[in-house]
């Protein structure tokens, strides 16, 4: 495990870097790249990032939260974002493998974790295939399932399932590409955000305009980010073909977010996923967008920590 303690210095827009950033060997002689916010040593909880995103993806109200709640949060780099080494795997479920090599290297038995529109179906799969260890699971604006009886309708992502093979065939080179058009774009990250923002909903809009989100998404990319971004081409890949469970399988108990405005993730996919899964329960967030659930960083991570804890005794006793 390669390790960067924090210094005195804060990233852009005067944030705060990670209490600690680096990268851990996973299998294959891969390594995944990882940034801790919030107190050292207090509960875990894993922050799976959107699609685009990486590890610095956390809301600064979370991070804030994080130092005075006593929780340790760990964003973790999908591959090939980042310093994270690029790889496919051969469906969504594949990826825990990996989990699980990164919580034993951080010394993490027990966690939460959250996951952000394409982190979303990680975050799910980490609660199928680590049920022991997983306390509970948080989905804002998650991805439903496009394949298999789980299988939600309609929405933007169908895009990605007509080109599902031709994707999957130029995915290396289109990523290639892609990491050098953001080199290219990163002197404009600035300008390149309010442009996006300028064309999104309300909400999204309002939400990209406040400071501290557009220095977080700014420093996501220029620091998280900069090394390269093939990641996003993978989950697009990966969300098209079956998961590698059903959201039966779950049985960690999962809190849902989702807009009621969502242009990206349509809210009746939200509506649709969390009918299949054993244990969970929907939060309409009124006239928000896609990225609704940043803007509520702090209900999310209190009611998370709540999820799992005894009874009685408060966030785990």
């Amino acid at each position: 495990m390669s390790l960067h303690p924090r210094s005195t210095s804060t990233g852009h827009g005067g944030l705060e870097r990670p209490t600690l950033e680096g990268s851990i060997a996973v299998r294959d002689g891969r390594r995944l790249s990882f940034a801790e916010y919030g107190t050292p040593r207090g509960r875990p909880l894993v922050w799976l990032h959107g699609t685009p995103g990486g590890r610095r993806q956390i809301p600064v109200e979370a991070r804030e939260f994080a130092l005075e709640a006593g929780i340790r949060i760990i964003g973790i780099d999908r591959p090939g974002i980042g310093t994270s080494t690029p790889h496919l795997y051969p469906d969504v479920l594949d990826w825990t493998d990996d989990l699980r090599l990164v919580l034993d290297a951080l010394a993490v038995d027990e966690f939460r974790v959250i996951g952000l529109s394409g982190g979303g179906p990680y975050a799910l799969a980490a609660g199928a295939a680590l049920p022991h260890r997983t306390l509970g699971v948080g989905v804002l604006g998650g991805v439903a399932p496009t394949r298999g009886p789980d299988a939600a309708e309609g929405g933007p992502i169908q895009l990605a399932v007509r080109l599902a093979p031709a994707l999957t065939a130029v995915r290396v080179p289109l990523g290639v590409a892609l990491t050098g058009a953001i080199r290219v774009v990163k002197p404009l990250a600035g300008p390149a955000l309010d442009l996006y923002a300028a064309v999104q909903p309300a909400g999204d809009k309002a939400l990209l305009a406040r400071p501290e989100f557009k220095a977080m998404f700014i420093d996501d990319l220029l620091n998280g980010s900069r090394f390269q971004i093939s990641a996003p081409l993978a989950d697009l890949v990966l969300f098209t073909r079956d998961w590698g469970f059903a959201l039966g399988d779950v049985k960690a108990p999962v809190r849902w977010w989702h807009g009621g405005q969502d242009h990206i993730v349509p809210f009746a996919h939200g509506v649709h996923a969390v009918s299949l899964l054993p244990d969970a329960a929907l939060t309409v967030i009124d006239g928000e967008s896609h990225l609704g659930g940043l803007g509520i960083a702090r209900t999310v991570l209190e009611a998370m920590m709540g999820v799992g804890a005894t009874p009685g005794l408060g966030f785990d006793g």
